[in-house]
């Protein structure tokens, strides 16, 4: 994978790579903090001012951000995790300039009005109270909170609504002052970019921009078991079944992706045809990673009638004990390597792909590898290694999150 990177004297970080066959770009600023920065007083802190950022500065409003991207038919959005936020905007390779200043007056200078503030407020308490009505997510939060107990990556990256709601002004502006600086973003970009002149746009843009750099505690503390339930008198029990896993550079990854796929991440997984295709239990069954810093975790998400849910978990569990005892079959060892080849190919297709891909490597550290390298990394995925890995990812202990009109003992059986 053929990529450029200039670091500015400030030391913002620049990575782009090329598609010259398209008209287009994506263009994202990474910024190196989540949920899991924040202090008790900050909860929610992260989210809350990736909405404050698109008010703008003195100099750009709201409105004219609004305007500016839909006069030239861009699309742009933002996105906080439990450990980056990230803005981005798909537009006209022509049209990078008005990115470039749009970003530099978000993250440099926000204004911070109280009265957009207060506004902004209510918009994201209205997106607490949407996701307390979903109970997937609910389910998905319950597992979260569960897993990581007493650990920096528990708390919810929206916040509550009492921390959303109690949020001063001067809370919001020290933790950007603290957490946004020069060194720890990373802009990336892919599409039609000539790098040396969209570093020296970036560079007019931020040279200006000074600070310290930035730190994060890595934790570990012991890994949970048990369950957390919300009872609530639902048509569907919502279920999320998981374990503590690997950390997001453990060198067994590209190990872990090919055992994922098989267990529950597509169609022709074991769980999809356990759960679905032979007993029609559920609609929706999958399993999912959560790679992080300094730990990881593996989960299965099922939704299923409630009287149902017993036989659901059974299944599941007998499922992870048969992957933990043998691993893959040759035959689903092949497979999923082809749906990684095609998988790959097709992303290469998308600038917005390339550019996450970029923006998300470069600024957790991992090193940024070539399809014919990723590749060599996956076709040296053995049987043995799949049980190795699997034994690692599925052996428990398990925490569980449910949603669903249950008794809190009628699950703790399916954890042991």
């Amino acid at each position: 994978m053929h990529y450029e990177l200039s670091t500015l004297p400030n030391g913002l970080r620049v990575i782009t790579q090329d598609m010259p066959s398209v008209h287009s770009a994506t263009i994202g600023a990474w910024v190196d903090t989540g949920s899991r920065d924040e202090t008790p007083a900050e909860a929610g802190c992260s989210h809350f001012l990736e909405h404050l950022l698109f008010k703008g500065s003195d100099k750009m409003t709201a409105h004219d951000i609004a305007e500016g991207f839909d006069a030239i038919g861009a699309r742009h959005n933002a996105f906080t995790s439990k450990e980056y936020t990230v803005y981005w905007a798909k537009l006209r390779a022509a049209d990078l300039a008005f990115a470039v200043d749009v970003f530099g007056e978000m993250l440099q200078r926000p204004a911070f009005r109280q009265d957009e503030i207060d506004s902004e407020r209510h918009v994201v308490l209205e997106e607490i109270n949407m996701n307390e009505d979903d109970p997937t997510d609910v389910a998905h939060e319950l597992f979260v909170r569960k897993l990581w107990a007493e650990h920096p990556l528990s708390p919810p990256i929206l916040g509550t609504r009492d921390s959303v709601t109690g949020m001063a002004r001067d809370t919001i502006a020290g933790y950007w002052g603290r957490r946004y600086t020069p060194k720890s973003i990373v802009i990336a970009a892919a599409g039609r970019i000539d790098h040396e002149e969209l570093v020296a746009m970036i560079g007019e843009a931020f040279s200006a921009w000074d600070g310290d750099e930035i730190s994060r505690d890595h934790v570990t503390n012991d890994a949970p078991q048990g369950v957390s339930l919300r009872t609530r008198d639902t048509e569907q029990a919502h279920l999320v079944l998981g374990n503590r896993s690997l950390k997001r550079s453990d060198d067994r990854r590209w190990a872990a992706d090919v055992v994922d796929h098989v267990l529950g991440s597509g169609m022709s997984s074991r769980l999809f045809r356990e759960v679905r295709e032979q007993r029609g239990l559920a609609y929706a069954v999958h399993s999912f990673r959560l790679p992080f810093v300094e730990t990881g975790a593996n989960a299965i998400y099922v939704g299923t009638t409630p009287t149902q849910a017993p036989e659901v978990l059974k299944l599941i569990r007998s499922e992870l004990d048969k992957i933990v005892a043998s691993g893959l079959t040759q035959e689903e060892l092949d497979r999923a390597k082809g749906h990684v080849r095609g998988s790959l190919a097709l992303s290469l297709e998308d600038s917005n792909a390339r550019m996450s891909r970029l923006g998300r490597n470069e600024l957790t550290g991992i090193p940024h590898l070539s399809v014919d390298e990723v590749m060599e990394r996956i076709d040296a995925v053995t049987i043995a290694d799949t049980v190795e890995v699997s034994a690692a990812m599925y052996s428990g202990p398990f925490v569980l999150g449910a949603v669903g009109p249950f008794q809190p003992d009628e699950l703790e059986s399916y954890v042991a």
